[in-house]
């Protein structure tokens, strides 16, 4: 799969994209990164990719012709259908499905947004425009680098065993994730849980979907409305819940 990003900051993405599952995936031929330089389709001196807002007001505003050649250009340069993601507080809430859903695609190209926002014309050329939450940052690079990252591990063989996805908070059941502990079983007075220890599969299945459950109970407990429940784990949850101080 192929993930491009159009930036006036390419240098950021190296050195994280390069390491770990993701320098991986990349080696193994399961992923592609190219990153680009807004500023090579800038026609002044000055490689001028910013102007002033109409109307007034704080700060400057990415100019949409750079923006429009550089994404035409891209999209161009390559014979697979390019998927254009951008990024803005007023997008779509990104979720684990829409990862899943961009996994679909064979190529990706992540328009990161710097100063005080883009041009609104700049929008009309994204196929999906997502907000990873309600708080503001400096520019779109840490967004595409996140959208990147929650991507490549669903994309076959990036993680190794493929059950590490499917299993992960957020998955197929929408819960969270069970609690996870390694050696040793006993740390400063915690203990960890006899099941665990038991090399009972059957009940440690059963375990982790109860510890699950109440997880998501108590510390996202609107995640309840959309998960897989029996009647007998709904309880539960309600249960959790109150323990938890959520009431509702």
């Amino acid at each position: 799969m192929i993930f491009e990003t159009i930036s006036v900051f390419p240098g950021v993405f190296d050195a994280y994209l390069s390491a770990s599952i993701m320098g991986r995936a990349e080696r193994a031929g399961i992923a592609e990164f190219a990153h680009h330089d807004l500023r090579d389709w800038t026609h002044d001196r000055h490689r001028t990719v910013d102007d002033a807002p109409f109307g007034g007001g704080q700060g400057m505003l990415m100019k949409p012709a750079p923006i429009y050649e550089a994404v035409r250009a891209v999209k161009a340069a390559r014979p697979e259908r390019a998927h254009v993601v951008f990024f803005s507080p007023v997008g779509e809430p990104y979720t684990q499905r829409c990862a899943e859903r961009l996994a679909d695609e064979e190529r990706l190209v992540f328009v990161c947004g710097r100063y005080e926002g883009m041009d609104e014309r700049c929008y009309e050329l994204a196929d999906d425009v997502f907000s990873l939450g309600d708080y503001v940052l400096t520019g779109g690079e840490l967004p595409a680098m996140v959208v990147i990252d929650s991507v490549v591990r669903l994309l076959p063989g990036a993680l190794g065993d493929q059950m590490s996805a499917v299993d992960e908070s957020f998955s197929a059941s929408g819960l969270l994730e069970y609690a996870q502990y390694t050696r040793p079983a006993s740390f400063e007075g915690m203990d960890v849980p006899e099941v665990l220890l038991s090399g009972d599969h059957a009940k440690v299945d059963a375990w982790r979907r109860k510890n699950a459950v109440e997880r998501t109970a108590r510390r996202r407990p609107d995640l309840l409305a959309t998960a897989d429940l029996t009647d007998e784990e709904r309880g539960l949850a309600r249960e959790a819940a109150r323990e938890g101080g959520n009431p509702e």
